[in-house]
């Protein structure tokens, strides 16, 4: 307590006085007492200081031991008022009394279930007293409370006592729902039905405390599942209409939280027309919690398309760009950039932002230091890049490109996602790009050494629309893009993958990077990533592909690294309706078939696995290797060259290696001579006197 405070020293001595009748007198002395402290503001920390100093909080601590219901009741009025404290609350917890509140939750007088309900609620405000309810089987008599709450709107005298109990009862489960371990003590009660009943309830007073046990559990993965299944959507929308702030403000809160990580949420309150109340919630101005809730209940149902298209007959995209401009308040901010982010995927809203000059704030705000408000500015500025005019002229692009140094990695990513439409829509993006060289690309690409996921994906797209440019490209492919690149490429996350393909095939622009790339074991993993179900990375690993392929050292990784796979993945996208795909699919398997048939192969029954000079067993030749002579072919050696050509031909149909082969003890006669054998077809070759394979 803070001991440095003036004291108005008759009120002071006045509730010491009552507090020493109370530790002497008889039990209607007591209560006159108790009666008479309660006169006081016990709110005031005057009037909580005159009974922490006298020893106050145990004499009426020990008052809930007793038998007479009247001292229960003064003495949990009294605890219910000065246990907004904290000290206070964490003395009471000390002094053992949460589990004596406990026990009087089975009282069958309501108006003592009432007062220790409430009292438990302010008091549980800290870890150790919401542990202390929870081992005390605090959670489950709690919701025993709950189950036969009457839910009408008509209800009698008796009905509305039990009414107010079950308001108080929830808001101490609110509070012990603030712990993750009570969270799914209160599931495993049975408390999602429960809820979902009572969220039904015409009642404000008691529908604010549900909803904000709603609210904290929603981070919970099964209770957004419940609110789903349950039809709790449709009472927190209709609640979203009660003209009660404090209750609109929780109900944004919870969709907040449910649609940030489920989209079928999202269709829900379009369904039940909740976009219309959020929106109208925008107009309260001066209340600054519910603006931001609302704004964040509008950000992250705008990330449906069909909800944005909502949004505009309610003018929503206006109201916001004039919060933006008006409101300083960083809580408020975060949540109308975000939801104008997700507004500004449709041109018209672009143009509103446009033309009430919200573009220069959203630049400005670029210089923040609130991490959060950097990822969502970043963003905003990164969809409007189509004007890049306007974003070029308040120097946004560099304001971007310097948030790569932020030391948050959602600040990171988000900057070199943004720096990927402005490079794409850019007059001169070139140029533009290289008025970074000095230190900023490479800050780009010693990006890709971070440990996170999504920043790996962000970058590689950046480095895939930077690359378009041959000096550009030739820049980061000094600062050693290709190794980092490579070193990526063992990765099973579908995004990281696809970006990077991306970055791989626009890299390859540059011919001794196909090499390069080849070398460092990039080529078995691409050709993993046809696997994926996702259209998207296979369509840009099959660029990748098709760019590496040119490289002849590259074909041969391919065909034996996966043969079988990448012919059958290839057959199958050449027959998709993309055209892109379909070009780089065909591509790629004439180029792998064109230098497979082009490199010379010897094959020889009698030393099939040993390679000697004039036996040579390996399946590709690096240039500049051969003999100075070997240009000068003789007639045997012309007919022997198409020879070869045929066998490597039937090799690749039937994907099969010359490895295999010569462990099968297979001739070129009993390959050539068939026009579609088959591996099990194939004879056994002569043992000693078989002709040599050129």
């Amino acid at each position: 307590m803070n001991n440095n405070i003036t004291l108005p020293s008759e009120e002071y001595w006045q509730i010491q006085k009552l507090v020493k009748y109370i530790r002497i007198g008889n039990p209607t002395a007591t209560v006159i007492a108790l009666c008479a402290i309660r006169d006081f503001n016990l709110l005031e920390e005057m009037s909580q200081l005159a009974i922490w100093d006298v020893d106050g909080i145990e004499v009426l601590v020990n008052l809930l031991n007793t038998e007479d219901i009247r001292c229960k009741i003064g003495s949990l009025k009294i605890l219910r008022e000065i246990s907004h404290n904290s000290q206070i609350s964490r003395l009471i917890t000390d002094l053992g009394s949460l589990q004596t509140m406990v026990r009087i939750l089975d009282s069958p007088v309501k108006d003592l279930q009432a007062l220790s309900a409430e009292t438990i609620a302010n008091v549980a405000k800290f870890g150790r007293a919401r542990n202390t309810v929870r081992q005390s089987r605090g959670i489950k008599i709690l919701l025993e409370m709950l189950e036969c709450v009457p839910v009408s709107a008509k209800l009698t005298d008796k009905q509305m006592k039990d009414v107010e109990v079950a308001r108080c009862v929830s808001l101490a489960l609110w509070s012990c729902s603030k712990s993750t371990r009570n969270k799914r003590a209160i599931q495993k009660a049975g408390g999602i039905p429960v809820l979902a009943r009572l969220l039904m309830s015409p009642h404000e007073n008691m529908l604010t405390p549900v909803v904000g046990i709603l609210e904290e559990c929603a981070s919970e993965r099964h209770y957004r599942t419940a609110i789903l299944t349950k039809g709790m959507i449709k009472g927190l929308v209709k609640s979203l209409r009660f003209d009660n702030q404090e209750l609109q403000m929780h109900c944004a809160r919870t969709i907040f939280k449910c649609a940030n990580k489920d989209k079928r949420i999202i269709d829900e309150v379009r369904k039940y027309k909740g976009l219309e109340p959020l929106v109208s919630l925008l107009s309260h101005v001066d209340n600054k919690l519910l603006l931001a809730a609302a704004a964040g209940a509008i950000w992250k149902c705008s990330i449906s398309i069909e909800n944005v298209a909502e949004f505009q007959k309610y003018k929503a995209p206006e109201k916001l760009v004039a919060l933006l401009l008006k409101q300083t308040d960083e809580e408020v901010l975060v949540n109308v950039v975000g939801a104008l982010a997700e507004c500004a995927q449709i041109p018209a809203n672009r143009d509103i932002i446009r033309k009430h000059g919200a573009m220069e704030t959203l630049v400005n705000l670029l210089t923040r230091t609130n991490d959060a408000l950097l990822v969502n500015a970043s963003k905003a500025v990164g969809v409007c890049a189509i004007d890049m005019e306007n974003i070029d002229r308040q120097n946004g692009f560099s304001l971007l490109w310097s948030l790569l140094n932020n030391t948050n990695t959602h600040v990171q990513a988000s900057a070199a996602w943004a720096i990927c439409p402005c490079i794409e829509n850019a007059r001169d993006a070139g140029l533009m790009v290289r008025s970074f060289a000095q230190g900023g690309l490479e800050v780009l690409v010693n990006l890709l050494k971070s440990p996170k996921k999504e920043v790996l994906a962000s970058v590689c797209a950046a480095i895939a629309k930077i690359a378009k440019d041959k000096k550009n490209l030739a820049f980061i492919s000094d600062q050693g893009v290709v190794q980092m690149l490579a070193d990526l490429a063992d990765t099973i996350d579908d995004s990281l993958r696809r970006h990077l393909a991306d970055a791989v095939a626009c890299c390859c622009m540059q011919a001794n990077n196909r090499e390069l790339f080849g070398e460092a074991g990039s080529v078995p993993h691409l050709v993993d990533y046809l696997t994926s179900t996702d259209s998207s990375v296979q369509r840009a690993t099959v660029q990748a592909l098709f760019e590496l392929s040119k490289e002849p050292a590259n074909c041969i990784t391919m065909h034996q690294y996966g043969s079988v796979k990448l012919r059958d993945s290839l057959m199958s996208l050449m027959g998709s309706t993309d055209e892109v795909l379909q070009e780089a699919s065909a591509g790629c398997m004439a180029n792998i078939r064109r230098k497979l048939a082009t490199i010379p192969t010897r094959l020889t029954p009698n030393n099939r696995n040993t390679q000697t000079p004039n036996n040579p067993t390996i399946l590709s030749v690096p240039k500049g290797c051969q003999d100075d002579d070997s240009g000068q072919n003789t007639e045997e050696e012309s007919e022997s060259k198409h020879d070869e050509m045929d066998l490597q031909q039937a090799i690749l149909l039937q994907d099969i290696t010359v490895e295999e082969i010569t462990n099968q003890d297979v001739t070129a006669e009993a390959i050539t001579n068939q026009s579609t054998p088959k591996a099990d077809d194939l004879t056994e070759a002569p043992s000693d006197d078989s002709e040599e394979i050129e």
